[in-house]
């Protein structure tokens, strides 16, 4: 036995990995606790690819955690997920289950798996007033000039890279000195997807959102009184269907540029889950086209 305290599935956008991990769960009956960004707000299913169906396996309802926790326009982080999954993974340990981690946001995720010692870093007006009116890409330029990024998120919006600017000022002056949460020992299961099949199945998942009624979702939420700007703070679908909702993209460029961000989305998140490894951490990838039954054996062999 290799004293796994927990069973880590990564991957790309669109790589099955919460169907997956669900079935996982319902063999090992275990819990899942979600390892994603955007998936903590509630009202955002649709476009943030929810997909609570995929919770039912056989008819039974697997639990999960850190799904639907916080109101659209909150502005969630690292630091209050890294606390917020420690909660969730003592509680179904303490029930004598192997807890199950999901997602595809790889610094939430590497950020529990290594115990990141991270700071509670407050806003900045001062500085966020001299950054107004900054384009995206001369916020990126800025950000570029720090030599280490303690905030590695996302940075397709302005907002998330004046956020990722005061991280990196914050923690110029209050260095973190020691770890607040140990390293997990965890098995790492990285669902590996052929590039030309996730570009495939990203164009259709994307179109079929799009008929469930994504745009929907978000004018419903921005009719809540959300600020269009906290909506397009989370990128990818609220940004772009944000944009088309209040006029500034026609519906063909909203399908087009999303669909464009959505490919270069995954190809980061395969480029954060190859620098994990880098960083020392062991995935072992399965092919995603695999038959569920038989990754599910693959892992129970590596728990062995």
């Amino acid at each position: 036995m290799n004293n796994y305290e927990l069973i880590t599935i990564i991957g790309p956008t669109a790589s099955g990995k919460t169907a997956f991990a669900a079935a996982l769960a319902a063999r090992l009956d275990t819990e899942i606790i979600s390892g994603d960004s955007r998936q903590v707000y509630r009202s955002m299913d649709i476009g943030t690819g929810k997909d609570l169906a995929d919770y039912v396996v056989d008819g039974k309802q697997i639990p999960y955690h850190l799904i639907d926790i916080c109101n659209p326009g909150d502005k969630y982080n690292v630091f209050e997920y890294q606390h917020d999954f420690h909660k969730a993974f003592e509680e179904i340990r303490k029930k004598g289950k192997l807890p199950i981690l999901c997602g595809g946001t790889g610094m939430y995720i590497e950020s529990v798996l290594r115990g990141f010692k991270l700071l509670d870093v407050p806003q900045n007006p001062a500085l966020r007033e001299s950054l107004k009116g900054k384009s995206l890409a001369e916020l990126e330029q800025i950000l570029a000039s720090y030599k280490v990024l303690h905030n590695k998120t996302d940075v397709d919006s302005a907002q998330r890279a004046i956020r990722a600017i005061e991280i990196e000022e914050f923690y110029k002056t209050e260095a973190p000195d020691k770890r607040e949460y140990a390293p997990i020992n965890s098995l790492i299961i990285g669902v590996d997807i052929d590039r030309d099949l996730r570009r495939e199945k990203i164009s259709k998942r994307l179109r079929a959102r799009l008929d469930e009624g994504m745009v929907d979702e978000v004018r419903a939420i921005l009719a809540t009184g959300v600020n269009p700007d906290d909506l397009i703070y989370y990128g990818l679908e609220y940004k772009f269907l944000t944009l088309y909702i209040i006029g500034q993209l026609t519906y063909d460029e909203m399908v087009s540029q999303l669909e464009i961000a959505i490919h270069q989305f995954a190809k980061r998140q395969m480029t954060w889950f190859r620098g994990m490894e880098r960083r020392g951490l062991h995935i072992h990838w399965l092919d995603a086209t695999l038959p569920t039954d038989e990754k599910i054996n693959n892992v129970l062999a590596l728990i062995q």
